[in-house]
C-alpha cells in the first residue's frame, strides 16, 4: 500500500501550486497605471529617505535618482482621501517611500550579507545582530514597496515644523530612544523614528506612551479607512488592500 500525503502537507502542496508565480518587470519606463504623488496631492510632504544618506545602508540606493513618490494610481488616489480627512485639523501626511524598484531592493539584500559593514547601527538597528535581519523580516529579496501600492509615511502637523537637514558624519543616535534624544523629525510622535528595527516599532507595542499610541492609532484608522492595510513589524508601513499588482515586481528608476 502506497504511502498517503498527510492532509494538511497535501493542502499546503495544492495552495503552492495554485499561487499565481511572481512576475519580475524590469522595464526602465514608469507604466501609465504608475503616477507621481505631487500629481493626486499637490501639497504632500516628501522625505525619500532612499535617495539621501540618512537611511540603515548610510548611502544613497540604487534606482533612487530622484526624491520624488512614486505610486499607482489607486493607491495615490486612496492616500489623497488620507490627506483630506487630515486637513481639516491642521495635518498632514509626510512619506519616506512608496514604490521602490527591484534594484533597491536587491541592494538592501547585498548590505544585508555584508555582516561586517556596521555604520548604521547605533541608529537603525541597535539592538539586532546583522547576521538576523533577514531571519526577523527586516529584510527579504522581495518587498511589496515593488509592487508600487505600499507607503512607507507618517503625520505632521501644520505649519510644518523645520525638519532637521542630516549632514553625513554626524553623531547617530538611537531610534527607539524618546523622541528628544533620537533624530529629530518633524512629525507627531510615533514612539520610534522612521526604519526602526526594533520591537518598539511593532503597531501594537505597548511599551510606548500612550501618546504616541494614540498617534499611531490615528495613522493606522484613516490609512484602514481608506482601504490600507498595515505591516506588523512597522508602524509606518502601508499597503493598499487592493492592490492592482498583487503579483508584479517592478523594476524602473525612481525619478
Amino acid at each position: 500500500m502506497k504511502d498517503k500525503i498527510p492532509g494538511i502537507a497535501f493542502l499546503a502542496l495544492i495552495l503552492f501550486l495554485w499561487m499565481p508565480p511572481a512576475v519580475l518587470h524590469g522595464e526602465d519606463t514608469m507604466p501609465e497605471t504608475f503616477v507621481h504623488i505631487e500629481e493626486v496631492i499637490p501639497d504632500v510632504i516628501l522625505d525619500i529617505r532612499y535617495f539621501s544618506k540618512h537611511n540603515f545602508l548610510g548611502v544613497r540606493v540604487d534606482g533612487y535618482l530622484a526624491p520624488t513618490c512614486i505610486l499607482t494610481r489607486e493607491a495615490a488616489q486612496a492616500l489623497a482621501k488620507v490627506q483630506k480627512d487630515l486637513a481639516p485639523f491642521s495635518m498632514t501626511i509626510k512619506i519616506y517611500d512608496c514604490y521602490r524598484p527591484q534594484q533597491a531592493v536587491d541592494h538592501f539584500v547585498r548590505w544585508a550579507k555584508d555582516i561586517d559593514d556596521t555604520k548604521t547601527k547605533k541608529e537603525f538597528y541597535p539592538t539586532v545582530d546583522k547576521k538576523n535581519l533577514f531571519r526577523d523580516g527586516y529584510v527579504a529579496d522581495r518587498s511589496s514597496h515593488s509592487r508600487g501600492s505600499t507607503v512607507d509615511l507618517t503625520i505632521v502637523p501644520l505649519p510644518a515644523p523645520v525638519q532637521p537637514v542630516y549632514h553625513e558624519g554626524e553623531p547617530l543616535q538611537e531610534c527607539y530612544f524618546p523622541a528628544g534624544m533620537r533624530y529629530q523629525d518633524n512629525s507627531l510622535d510615533m514612539g520610534t523614528g522612521f526604519d526602526c528595527f526594533h520591537e518598539l516599532s511593532h503597531p501594537d507595542n505597548k511599551y510606548i506612551g500612550p501618546q504616541q499610541r494614540s498617534h499611531r492609532l490615528l495613522l493606522k484608522t484613516l490609512m484602514e479607512k481608506h482601504g490600507f492595510k498595515n505591516y506588523d513589524k512597522e508602524w509606518w508601513h502601508f499597503t493598499l488592500a487592493n492592490e492592482p499588482y498583487p503579483h508584479t515586481y517592478f523594476n524602473f528608476p525612481v525619478k
